[in-house]
C-alpha cells in the first residue's frame, strides 16, 4: 500500500478527561469494558470473547458502526495503564493512562489505528474533518457519562 493511502486512512487521537474521583476509582471503571455501554451511550455494545479480549461496536453522529475485537495488551493499575490490541473496522491500539491531577484524575486516551471499514475508506480525503468532528463529539459525550456515572457511586 502506497505511503499516502496509508496516511489518509491513519489516525492518532489524544484526549483528557478531568474528572472528580479518585484515580482507583477511575481506573476501576475504565477497567470493566462489558460496563461502558452504561454509560458511554457512543458504545453500542461489548461482548466478552474470553478474559482478556471481545468484540466492541460503536456509532458516534455519524449514521455507520464501527466494530472491532479488542484484545488486552497492558493492564497495569500501579501505573494507571489500560492497553488493548484492535482489529476490524479499525486496526491499531488504544490505551487509557490515569493519574492524579488537580482534584481528582487526569485521564489520557491515546489512540492510534487505520480505517479499515471500506466505505469509510472510499471517502478518506473528503470525510477525514467529519470524521475527527464524530470521535471529539463520542469522546466528550463519554467524559460527560463517566462524570455522571462516577458522581452517582
Amino acid at each position: 500500500m502506497p505511503v499516502r493511502s496509508r496516511r489518509l486512512h491513519r489516525y492518532r487521537f489524544h484526549t483528557v478527561w478531568l474528572l472528580n474521583a479518585p484515580p482507583t476509582v477511575v481506573y476501576a471503571v475504565l477497567e470493566r469494558a462489558e460496563a461502558y455501554p452504561r454509560w458511554w451511550p457512543q458504545v453500542r455494545e461489548v461482548k466478552a470473547l474470553d478474559d482478556r479480549s471481545g468484540v466492541a461496536r460503536f456509532r458516534s453522529v455519524l449514521p455507520y458502526d464501527l466494530t472491532v475485537v479488542a484484545s488486552e495488551r497492558v493492564r497495569d493499575p500501579g501505573a494507571g495503564v489500560l492497553e488493548i490490541g484492535m482489529r476490524g473496522d479499525l486496526a491499531g491500539w488504544a490505551r487509557w493512562t490515569v493519574v492524579p491531577g488537580a482534584g481528582g484524575t487526569r485521564a489520557v486516551f491515546e489512540q492510534d489505528v487505520e480505517v479499515c471499514k471500506p466505505l469509510l475508506r472510499r471517502f478518506a480525503l473528503l470525510g477525514r474533518p467529519v470524521f475527527v468532528a464524530n470521535h471529539a463529539l463520542m469522546m466528550r459525550s463519554g467524559r460527560r457519562g463517566l462524570a455522571a456515572w462516577l458522581a452517582r457511586g
